[in-house]
């Protein structure tokens, strides 16, 4: 494994000592040469980081109280830079879409509906989450103590963690609530939601957990599959052949019979961090818990239909207003679910679309920070991914549509996603996933219609023109 230069992640274990901490600097050598970043083969440096300084929206009152602020300052201003298409805390791996020793191959992989795989494919696919729920991550692991707890770097206080559960636990760190000392938390904060940062960074997010079973498993096609919950009546992947079907005597638990009855979930006690001011050291705390369709009916009614989607890709606008879940004919707010699918109209007593999924699930999935914990996050969000390419593919917006300024600390353009370590800005997965290496099997498909129905008559009227001309 120490062959590999895995790029995802939060805290490389290279800069988890006190030395690095202290000098607040996150620059290891790339293996390949043994120089920081890879130097002296010109892979990158080792640079001040250059944090925006656009101001933030007022919906977090404080300055200088949460480690995530201005990420990654607390805890480094110098990291790797990488140049061309190296990418990596170490600039040892290649950016997303590229490939080949010197990142070179551009490289396109499919995202396929999980009901297309075949059952060696699916089986597969189960068989990677679990290594990776197992699998000790060799380059990676996270803080148990704010900076403030290690005594401002200089008593590191860092654990282990699988695989699987360094991306639960990142996501759980993204949502927590501010420790404020004694008693006291700031609970309106959020670097990964409620904002417009919310489908870049879960872009992302998943980008990395790809990435990251690809180098464990070798098998550098492997995609995450999605899970088309338009129009569904009920939780069709819940069975055993797929994601788990009922505990024949508690509805609450999986099946003893699917891949995952066995599995421990981590970072599921936010009232038990909060009053004890710690964060979640990634403890197993009991088994996945789903209940799919016993929610409150009163709030989520129903799953998102088609045209519930299609009513989202109409909005011409990515972000308005506050930018937060007030939001209304915000393309981000309605999708994210905070907006009704059928006006635009922000809607506090309502849950639709993406958080209508994870209302419905009534269990693990339903409590944000612990939601990654089960693997039907990575099914939907892959299809909310999917839905977000396409209203790019759709309105084409420039850069400038995403808000350089004014909206909820962490989620502005050009600050840097918490708690990724490389660095990567928000603003920069505003792009179409082609960009970035991957499509949708389906969005082919929508693309090949166009070009059939609207490219190629254009074509075959310039060719009776041509010999005329």
């Amino acid at each position: 494994l120490w062959s590999f230069q895995i790029s995802a992640g939060h805290f490389p274990r290279a800069c988890a000592s006190s030395k690095n901490l202290m000098a607040k600097e996150c620059c290891p050598p790339w293996m390949g040469d043994g120089s920081p970043c890879g130097q002296l083969s010109g892979r990158g440096s080792c640079q001040d980081i250059l944090l925006s300084n656009a101001p933030s929206g007022p919906q977090f009152p404080f300055k200088g109280v949460d480690d995530r602020e201005l990420w990654p300052s607390v805890f480094y201003n110098r990291t790797c830079q990488c140049s061309g298409n190296f990418m990596g805390f170490n600039c040892g791996n290649c950016k997303f879409g590229f490939g080949g020793p010197n990142c070179t191959e551009k490289r396109l992989s499919i995202r396929r509906n999980i009901y297309d795989l075949s059952v060696s494919e699916k089986n597969r696919f189960f068989s990677y989450l679990t290594l990776s729920k197992h699998t000790i991550s060799p380059d990676y692991v996270i803080p148990t103590a704010t900076y403030g707890q290690m005594n401002n770097g200089s008593t590191p206080m860092f654990n282990d963690i699988s695989i699987y559960d360094l991306f639960v636990w990142m996501h759980y760190y993204v949502s927590r609530d501010t420790l404020l000392g004694g008693s006291e938390i700031w609970r309106d904060i959020d670097f990964a939601h409620e904002a417009p940062g919310f489908l870049p960074w879960h872009r992302l997010f998943l980008l990395l957990w790809e990435q990251e079973i690809q180098e464990l498993t070798g098998d550098e096609n492997f995609t995450i599959p999605y899970w088309d919950w338009r129009d569904a009546e009920s939780c069709d992947i819940c069975t055993d052949d797929y994601l788990g079907g009922h505990h024949p005597e508690n509805p609450n638990l999986l099946s003893p019979a699917s891949f995952f009855s066995s599995w421990q979930i981590i970072c599921s006690r936010s009232e038990e961090y909060n009053s004890r001011q710690v964060l979640c050291d990634g403890t197993p705390e009991g088994p996945l818990l789903r209940n799919p369709g016993n929610h409150d009916k009163a709030k989520t009614p129903r799953l998102p239909s088609s045209a519930d989607v299609e009513f989202c890709l109409s909005l011409t606008q990515y972000e308005t207003g506050s930018m937060d879940r007030n939001s209304n004919f915000s393309f981000r707010n309605t999708l994210e679910g905070f907006a009704s699918p059928l006006t635009g109209i922000a809607d506090s007593s309502q849950s639709s679309m993406h958080n209508a999924l994870h209302i419905y699930m009534n269990g693990t999935m339903s409590q944000v920070q612990g939601s990654a914990n089960d693997p039907i996050f990575l099914l939907h969000h892959a299809f909310v991914d999917s839905i977000f390419e396409q209203w790019l593919r759709r309105h084409r917006p420039l850069l400038e549509a995403y808000p350089e300024a004014n909206a909820p600390i962490g989620h502005n353009r050009d600050s840097y996603m918490v708690p990724f370590i490389p660095l990567y800005r928000n603003g920069d997965f505003f792009i179409s996933s082609k960009n970035l290496g991957y499509d949708y099997s389906y969005l082919q498909e929508s693309d090949a219609g166009f070009y059939r129905n609207y490219i190629e008559p254009y074509l075959d009227q310039a060719s009776q023109i041509w010999p005329w001309l």
